[in-house]
């Protein structure tokens, strides 16, 4: 047995590889469900009924794909163009971090105001988070999967010590948590009496935008090109040091993102749980969505259906709810078998 490289591969064979890794993930769900003594017929309705039977579930799916889609973009932005963000967690809190700095009084603006100014500070916070190491890859050749890897628990430890130590709220009783958010810089619910709010709506544009950039503009075309072939991308003329910067910088202005609509939409406040992993299971949306944008979104409502669904079916029949984590671990490993079967073909002899 040996693989062949395709000479061309169709449009719909990636999108046919990714629809294949979803209904196999959800066949091994089935098995681990029947393993676990519940019937997997039963177990889905539950998930289903837990993720979309009421008001409150489909806003609270809405809620949890939020920073998904965020996150998921982010590594999308990145892995497009073959520079390997592994940092998304770090960035996201990075973006926590600025929201809460400014957020928490030090500025009062109209709520018109004051919301922009707070998510563009968190998405240039994000973004500047990830340029050392994107600097680092391009000047010194220094492995962006280890120090943005690293750099999420430096950035995690040092919101531990701020939430322990100068940043801690007087009014706490005693909880590690920042100064609430003031009232102008909070997101509006998009449904009343939800937890689903206004960063729902940003992330689909947010979305949407970034795939018209890609499919329709220079940069889109230059970042496509430095992915596929650095050195050709630079023998063409294209500015391939300027192109990673940029799709650095808008990768953690994504994540950045992330961590400002949880902070001043979900929460209020920063704690350190503000993600329980949105910043890792965003790779595993990134690669499902095929690194499209659009696919992204569906990807991201895909894993908050198994986040959201699991907790209603680990109560309905009693099985445990880290199965949606090993769940969303068998969807980015059948991912990537998937793309390999995309791109190369299985030959078998004899």
């Amino acid at each position: 047995m040996r693989f062949e490289a395709r000479e061309n591969i169709p449009r719909w064979l990636p999108w046919m590889a990714v629809a294949g890794a979803g209904a196999g993930t959800l066949g091994f769900a089935a098995v681990l469900i029947a393993a676990a003594g519940a019937a997997p017929l039963v177990g889905f309705k539950e998930l289903f009924i837990g993720s979309f039977g009421s008001r409150n579930a489909i806003t609270e799916t809405g809620a949890t794909a939020t920073p998904l889609i965020f996150t998921g973009l982010a590594a999308a932005i990145a892995f497009r163009a073959k520079f390997w963000n592994i940092g998304v967690e770090g960035q996201l809190y990075a973006g926590a971090l600025a929201v809460t700095y400014f957020g928490t009084g030090i500025i009062e603006l109209p709520a018109y105001l004051m919301i922009p100014f707070l998510l563009i500070i968190a998405c240039v916070a994000g973004g500047l988070t990830l340029l050392p190491m994107v600097l680092l890859r391009q000047f010194m050749r220094v492995d962006e999967v280890v120090t943005t890897l690293l750099t999420n628990f430096v950035i995690i430890l040092l919101v531990s010590y701020l939430l322990e130590g100068p940043w801690k709220d007087p009014y706490s009783l005693g909880w590690p948590q920042a100064a609430a958010i003031i009232d102008a810089g909070l997101l509006p619910q998009l449904v009343p009496r939800s937890r689903l709010h206004l960063g729902f709506a940003i992330a689909i544009i947010a979305a949407i935008v970034i795939w018209l950039v890609h499919s329709r503009t220079i940069f889109g075309f230059s970042s496509k090109a430095v992915g596929l072939n650095q050195s050709a991308a630079r023998h063409a003329g294209i500015p391939v040091t300027r192109t990673i910067i940029l799709i650095g910088l808008l990768s953690g202005g994504m994540a950045g993102l992330a961590g400002a609509t949880e902070t001043i939409g979900l929460k209020g406040y920063l704690t350190l749980d503000l993600s329980p992993g949105f910043g890792y299971t965003g790779i595993a949306v990134a690669m499902l969505g095929n690194l499209h944008p659009i696919g992204v979104i569906f990807a991201a409502i895909f894993m908050a259906i198994i986040y959201v669904g699991a907790d209603a079916m680990s109560r309905a029949i009693d099985v445990p709810t880290y199965l949606a984590d090993v769940i969303v671990a068998t969807t980015v490993l059948a991912v990537l078998v998937g793309l390999v079967l995309v791109r190369y073909r299985v030959l078998i002899r004899g």
